[in-house]
């Protein structure tokens, strides 16, 4: 007699997200890798930084063995109900303020920023002008 394959609901799995119980959906199938937090090589953060979601692209972007992917059956639980999976949200960038470029007042930093020290250095030789003048 064939075992009936379970199907896990994504709100069940994400339940599962501590080191003590932790669970990540793979290709569509979940795994208990609870066992194995202490041996993964990249250390148990990795793994739980890849529960409540679709870990498929975490798992695939850092290549893993042929060893690692035969390993993964002895964690299998059951399949995920891909109609309860979240869709994937893309990254939407924060809205800045786009700086109309106003070349008006950028001149009159410019020149402020050149005009102020010429006017305290001027007025620095004046004052001491005047006041040597008046000594003699």
């Amino acid at each position: 007699m064939a075992e009936e394959k379970k199907v896990l609901k994504f709100d069940e799995v994400a339940k599962h997200n501590i080191a003590k119980d932790c669970w990540l959906i793979i290709s569509n199938k979940v795994y208990d890798l609870t066992p194995f937090m202490d041996e993964h090589p990249g250390g148990d953060e990795v793994l739980l930084a890849a529960t409540g979601k679709d870990a498929t692209n975490d798992f695939e972007d850092v290549g893993h063995s042929n060893s690692a992917r035969e390993m993964m059956a002895q964690y299998y639980v059951g399949d995920i109900d891909e109609s309860t999976v979240p869709a994937k949200r893309t990254y939407i960038p924060p809205v800045q303020g786009v700086k109309s470029p106003d070349a008006g007042s950028d001149i009159v930093v410019k020149i402020l920023q050149f005009a102020v020290p010429i006017l305290i250095l001027g007025l620095a030789f004046a004052v001491r002008h005047f006041t040597k003048s008046e000594d003699q």
